[in-house]
């Protein structure tokens, strides 16, 4: 093994140098390089297979790299994993809780993993249960919890001791709207706090909503980084947006508007939505519209808008963001 890089940045939480890991001839990491300030969130990004995962285990001490250092909370990850054991908390993409315990025992239990003490122990555990709004269900096994309660159980795991460093796999993955929102909320609450997070998501509006920058990775390495607003600059231009009103439009409208497009023209089959990067501006809509009235379309809906987060997965992975999470979450039903 080969470890070397440059040391941590001064105020980094997370800092992460080169980092590779191969299976056989799969290269899951190809030199991944990370830094996150302490008190920041930083959402890693990318398609299913893109190295999300695996760069999350490596610095959680679950695998160990074939190249590349890194340091959590100060401590090198390869030098004295025991340690950053210490100082982090880890919810991975399936909440890692005893059904037959309550949520009470279940959060007790971590504590004594942790040598917190009987007394702190249980005193954390009340803390948690009160904060994820689970104290109605202390007593009741987590068999009985909803998807969204065992998730937030899950997480409460996570910092029963405390941790400067949270790391969460796609944390709100198979949730509902409403538990989603509950839980960005949450997370919102501990970074306020002061927690360092670093989360992988393949939902965009979390990304943007909780990231403070964002990492985009794609067939382990890392493609773009920088804020939603910086990520969607590299972009640039804007977008014209039209909603036909049958299935048997959508082909013709991309035909159709094909020539005023300066990228790639993206559709969204299932809301018959069509979308065309462009140059121009109003200028460039009502040519859109004209070219379309032209052939007897008339749009349910149409405008024009900047480029969104979505706009930037799609140019760079070349796939639209909804339709990989849809893919990850059929996966995993």
């Amino acid at each position: 093994m080969s470890v070397s890089g440059p040391a941590a940045v001064t105020g980094s939480a997370v800092s992460a140098r080169g980092l590779v890991k191969r299976y056989g001839d799969v290269t899951a990491l190809a030199g991944v390089d990370l830094d996150v300030p302490e008190g920041t969130v930083l959402a890693l990004l990318g398609p299913n297979g893109a190295g999300k995962t695996t760069t999350v285990r490596v610095l959680t001490t679950l695998l160990v790299p074939d190249e590349g250092s890194a340091t959590v909370a100060g401590v090198d990850v390869l030098r004295d994993p025991r340690e950053v054991r210490r100082r982090i908390g880890l919810s991975g993409q399936y909440a890692a809780v005893d059904e037959n315990l309550t949520g009470f025992e279940n959060l007790d239990m971590v504590g004594r993993l942790y040598h917190l003490g009987r007394k702190r122990s249980r005193e954390r555990a009340h803390e948690l249960l009160d904060q994820f709004r689970l104290s109605d269900a202390a007593n009741r096994v987590a068999k009985t919890y909803s998807g969204g309660m065992r998730r937030r159980l899950d997480l409460a795991g996570a910092l029963v001791a405390q941790p400067p460093v949270l790391f969460l796999d796609e944390p709100t993955t198979g949730l509902d709207p409403r538990s989603r929102n509950d839980m960005w909320e949450l997370l919102t609450q501990m970074v306020q706090g002061g927690t360092t997070l670093l989360l992988t998501t393949q939902y965009l509006e979390e990304a943007e909503r909780l990231a403070d920058d964002i990492v985009v990775i794609d067939h382990g390495r890392v493609i773009a980084r920088g804020t939603a607003d910086e990520l969607k600059t590299q972009v640039g231009g804007q977008r014209v947006e039209v909603v036909v009103a049958v299935d048997a439009e959508v082909e013709t409208a991309v035909e159709i508007l094909r020539p005023v497009a300066v990228g790639e023209i993206q559709v969204e089959r299932r809301a018959r939505r069509v979308t065309v990067p462009v140059s121009g501006g109003t200028p460039a809509l009502v040519d859109a519209l004209r070219r379309l009235e032209e052939v007897g379309i008339v749009p349910l809906d149409a405008g024009l808008r900047r480029p969104t987060l979505d706009d930037v997965f799609l140019t760079l992975t070349g796939k639209p963001a909804e339709e990989l999470a849809d893919e990850h979450e059929e996966q995993n039903a």
